[in-house]
């Protein structure tokens, strides 16, 4: 049975964990997001689409390039708790 500092500890890695996943992905698709609204509002074309689509692509390719690496940190913590509830 984890005692409630094992506890604590779990929680505090889960959201180190949950930063170093989406925290790429989210700056990656905010600074998308303002080169696409400066190039909007140089040109005045306001079109919902044209920041839809590139930040769409750029979390796909993203994804693509660091998904092996986010599955294999998952796992290690999946292993972990498992290897907690165990033990």
């Amino acid at each position: 049975m984890p005692t409630t500092g094992e506890i604590t500890d779990l929680m505090y890695q889960l959201f180190v964990m949950a930063v170093k996943l989406a925290g790429p992905i989210l700056i990656i698709s905010m600074v998308v997001g303002i080169a696409i609204s400066i190039i909007q509002a140089a040109t005045q074309i306001h079109e919902q689409t044209l920041t839809f689509v590139p930040k769409l692509i750029v979390i796909g390719v993203l994804l693509v390039v660091t998904g092996d690496s986010m599955l294999k940190l998952l796992q290690e913590f999946t292993q972990q708790i498992f290897l907690m509830i165990a033990g």
